[in-house]
């Protein structure tokens, strides 16, 4: 953000201060839309550009005939923009340590932004718990004050706003949790910063929406047959657990899969067949039984993991596809990652040396296990730094799904809902992304597709969904995109 803002002054037509003018603007413009009836704004101006950007808001809240209370903590650089915003605000400021909440009123959390890297001082954090106590409104510019505009992380002590207001673009501490629950609703508003100054930037950072990835959505043409669609393939667990890859087979076919096929021990045979009707069925007890699949029909994705259980040769049979000369997509989930816990360095060489691309979907848990020595507490970093260790793609599961990419593309997902912490939902996951992957989309957009698609599904169920509902919830999303 800070280039950004360098890029634009350098090019015109706002200067440093113009652009503070125009944050201000739009914020007191906010304000004054969404609480017109607040007795006061109490506006908490901090030493920097944030500050200076809440001396422009006190200001025209003030000509706008709004009851306004100023308070400052430290004293804006000599010369700086925060200086210029300072001295045209009438205002006269209190200092912060005198500030109380009041009840009604609205606190406006100009004291830090984005770029804070260290915990709040004594007297800011003690505001900051006042107002959680005294349960105000607050309105967050930029980022609550003590929260990491990179990690999403408290510094210590921060603020919690019901709204924040952002600059140009969203920051990985408005998307990852728990910044995203601290923010309230953001905005990202415009202040004259144009877009093609991420040409320079080159940000490999996105929010995962339908605009990253539907460039690459697979588009059936009317001239294709089933497998010309794409084949996808999902192990199936033992007798007792075969649910879990049903689920994924299913999702795989729902996302549009032209041929599902469930790869099944002699086992469990009788009991897939009493519940697959259009989704084929093959006995896999063996790497022997799969390099005889393999020869007569290779899928373009495979599923592997849902249900499969510990006991069983997961190893080895993960092993036995990333060797097959193939070059479609295997999706690692669940018994499929544990099973390398103890030698994680057997998976990722393996998948080094396949000609396959490999998605893992690990919940945190998982992540865990498989990647013990990943520094760092910023999801993001963490499912970057495990891409390219594995050199697979990464979905670090959660709220705030993190999509990490070996060449150090990430996107962080933005429609996270309650409703899908339920049994089953991840083999949903996992079999969404094989759909997409058997019709040749990459590996990364694929899988950031499907946790969308996963996600806006579970909202748009709400209350009540079991994984069971979610395939059956794909045909209309699949009808809007195309």
């Amino acid at each position: 953000m800070a280039e950004a803002d360098r890029l634009t002054i350098e090019r015109g037509p706002f200067n440093g201060y113009g652009l503070m003018r125009n944050a201000g603007s739009a914020i007191a413009a906010e304000l004054l839309r969404r609480y017109p009836d607040a007795p006061s704004f109490d506006v908490l101006s901090g030493p920097g550009n944030n500050g200076g950007d809440g001396y422009v808001v006190a200001r025209l809240l003030a000509e706008a005939g709004a009851g306004v209370r100023l308070f400052a903590y430290g004293t804006p650089r000599s010369g700086s923009d925060a200086e210029l915003a300072a001295r045209d605000c009438p205002l006269r400021a209190e200092l912060l340590e005198s500030f109380a909440p009041e009840k009604g009123h609205v606190v406006v959390d100009a004291l830090y932004g984005a770029g804070l890297s260290r915990e709040l001082d004594d007297v800011v954090a003690r505001v900051a718990e006042a107002c959680r106590e005294a349960g105000v409104r607050v309105v967050a510019v930029d980022l609550p004050s003590g929260l990491s505009g990179e990690t999403g992380m408290p510094l210590g002590t921060s603020f919690e706003a019901e709204l924040t207001v952002t600059f140009f673009r969203l920051k990985p501490g408005h998307l990852l949790e728990p910044g995203s629950s601290l923010c309230g609703e953001t905005l990202v508003v415009d202040i004259g910063i144009r877009d093609d100054v991420l040409e320079a930037i080159r940000p490999k950072t996105f929010v995962n929406r339908p605009d990253l990835w539907s460039h690459a959505f697979p588009r059936p043409a009317r001239d294709q047959h089933k497998y010309s669609r794409g084949h996808a393939a999902v192990f199936s667990g033992g007798t007792s657990s075969t649910g879990a890859a049903r689920l994924s087979a299913m999702a795989a076919a729902r996302a549009g899969a032209g041929a599902t096929t469930v790869y099944s021990p002699a086992s469990a045979i009788s009991t897939n067949a009493a519940h697959l009707t259009s989704i084929m069925l093959r006995k896999v007890d063996d790497a022997d039984d799969l390099r005889e699949i393999f020869s007569d029909r290779e899928p373009e994705a495979i599923v592997l993991g849902p249900g499969y259980g510990l006991r069983r040769p997961v190893r080895e049979m993960v092993l036995a596809v990333l060797e097959q000369s193939g070059k479609g997509l295997l999706v690692l989930d669940a018994d499929g990652i544990t099973a390398f816990r103890e030698e994680p360095q057997a998976l990722f060489s393996a998948i080094e040396q396949s000609a396959r691309e490999v998605v893992l979907t690990p919940h945190e848990g998982e992540f865990a296990r498989l990647f013990p020595d990943i520094p760092g507490i910023s999801k993001l970093d963490r499912a970057r730094g495990a891409a390219a260790l594995s050199g697979a793609v990464v979905v670090l599961k959660g709220a705030d799904t993190v999509i990490a990419a070996p060449d150090g593309r990430a996107a962080i997902n933005a429609n996270g809902t309650p409703w899908l912490a339920t049994a089953g939902s991840g083999d949903v996951l996992a079999g969404i992304i094989a759909g997409l992957a058997a019709q040749s989309m990459p590996a990364w957009v694929a899988a950031c597709a499907a946790v969308w698609l996963h996600a806006e599904a579970g909202t748009r169920f709400g209350p009540g969904l079991i994984a069971e509902d979610l395939p059956g919830l794909l045909p209309p999303l699949l009808g809007e995109l195309l």
